[in-house]
C-alpha cells in the first residue's frame, strides 16, 4: 500500500497546467437540494448559481443570449433550447479555469446512513446494496448539476471519484489520479466532481466527502481561491438557528494549522465554534468543512464560505474579495496568517 501512496503522490505532484486554476467551487448539498425532501433539487438556487458561475468564468458572454450545451430532451419541454447552427458563428470564449465539486444533500446521504456504507464492511449484503444505491443517487445528482451548468453554456463534464480510481485508507485519501481532471481543464472543460462512495483499503468502503476532495485538489492544483456555497450566510459561533448566533466574518489560520476568530472580536480569544450535524449526514457537517477550509488556507489559498445564490456569493466567485473584505459583504473568509 505504501508503494501505491507514493505513486499517487508522484502523479499529483507532476501535474502542470498551462493555465492555472482560478477557483474551486463547492456546491454544498444543503444549498442546491431540498435537504428534507428525498432526492429533490433546489431548482431556483441551482439555476442562479449556474448563471453566476458562467458570468464569473467567462469574458464577453456576460450579457446577451446564452447558448445551452444540454441537447437532451428536457422534462415538460417540447424542443431543445439551442441547435447546431446557433454555434457556427460563435467566437471562441476566453474563460478562467474553474473546478466544481458538489455535495449530496438529499441525494446519497439517506442511502449511505441507512445501510452503514460510511462505516465499511462491503462484504455485508446490506452495505453492498447501500453502496450501489448511494452511487446511483449521487451520480444522478451529478448529471443534473452538469446539465444545469451546461444549459448556462458552461462546458461541464461529470467526473465520479470512484470511476476515476479514487480510494481511501481509513477514510483518508490513498489514491487519486488527477490526470483526467488536468486534461479536462487543459481542454477548456469544467470538471464537476462530487462526494462519492469509494473503496477503502482497510474498511472495504466508505464515503469520500466533497470537502475532502476539494482539500486534495487545492493541495495539488493550487487555485487562486476556493468558495464553499452553503444554505446560510457563513460560519456562525453557534448553530445559525440560534437567535443569538453571530456571523464570523474572518478566521485566521496559523502555520500549525490551528485557527482563531479574527473578526468580529470576542472577549474570549479562545472562543470555540459550536456546530451541529444532521442525523443523516455521513460526512461530518460544518465542523469538517471548517477543518478542511483551514487546511486549504494553510497553503496560502483564501477560502470563502458564503450563502449560495446571493450577491455575496457572486463577489466571491469573481475574485473581488482579495485584500480587505468589503464592509457590506456577508460571509466568512478563512485566510492564512503569519502572526
Amino acid at each position: 500500500m505504501e508503494v501505491s501512496n507514493t505513486k499517487q503522490q508522484h502523479q499529483s505532484a507532476s501535474i502542470s497546467l498551462t493555465k492555472p486554476v482560478r477557483c474551486i467551487v463547492k456546491l454544498g448539498g444543503a444549498a442546491i437540494t431540498c435537504k428534507n425532501e428525498l432526492e429533490t433539487i433546489n431548482e431556483e438556487n441551482l439555476k442562479t448559481v449556474s448563471s453566476q458561475l458562467r458570468q464569473s468564468m467567462t469574458t464577453g458572454l456576460n450579457s446577451g443570449e446564452v447558448l445551452g450545451m444540454d441537447w437532451s430532451k428536457q422534462p415538460g419541454e417540447s424542443e431543445i433550447s439551442s441547435t447546431l447552427s446557433d454555434f457556427e458563428d460563435q467566437p471562441v470564449v476566453d474563460s478562467s479555469p474553474f473546478i466544481v465539486v458538489h455535495g449530496a444533500g438529499s441525494f446519497g446521504h439517506f442511502q449511505a446512513s441507512k445501510s452503514g456504507v460510511h462505516k465499511g464492511g462491503l462484504y455485508q449484503p446490506l452495505v453492498k446494496a447501500g453502496f450501489v444505491a448511494t452511487r446511483i443517487s449521487v451520480t444522478k445528482l451529478n448529471l443534473e448539476i452538469v446539465r444545469a451548468l451546461a444549459r448556462e453554456g458552461i462546458p461541464s463534464i461529470g467526473m465520479s471519484p470512484f470511476s476515476c480510481g479514487w480510494s481511501t485508507r481509513e477514510r483518508n485519501i490513498a489514491s487519486a489520479d488527477l490526470s483526467a481532471v488536468a486534461k479536462a481543464i487543459e481542454s477548456g472543460l469544467v470538471p464537476v466532481l462530487h462526494g462519492d462512495a469509494v473503496l477503502d483499503d482497510l474498511l472495504d468502503c466508505t464515503i469520500l466527502s466533497g470537502d475532502a476532495i476539494i482539500s486534495h485538489l487545492a493541495a495539488h492544483l493550487k487555485p487562486e481561491y476556493v468558495v464553499f456555497l452553503t444554505d446560510v450566510l457563513g460560519v456562525y459561533d453557534r448553530p445559525p438557528s440560534d437567535p443569538n448566533a453571530v456571523l464570523l466574518r474572518e478566521i485566521a489560520v496559523a502555520k500549525d494549522g490551528s485557527w482563531s476568530i479574527e473578526k468580529p472580536t470576542f472577549q474570549n480569544k479562545n472562543k470555540q465554534v459550536e456546530t451541529s450535524v444532521a442525523a443523516h449526514d455521513t460526512t461530518g457537517g460544518m465542523l469538517t468543512k471548517i477543518s478542511e477550509a483551514a487546511a486549504i488556507a494553510k497553503l496560502g489559498i483564501d477560502v470563502y464560505i458564503v450563502k449560495a445564490a446571493t450577491s455575496h456569493a457572486f463577489k466571491a466567485f469573481s475574485g473581488e474579495l482579495k485584500g480587505n473584505l468589503p464592509e457590506d459583504w456577508l460571509g466568512t473568509a478563512i485566510r492564512f496568517s503569519n502572526k
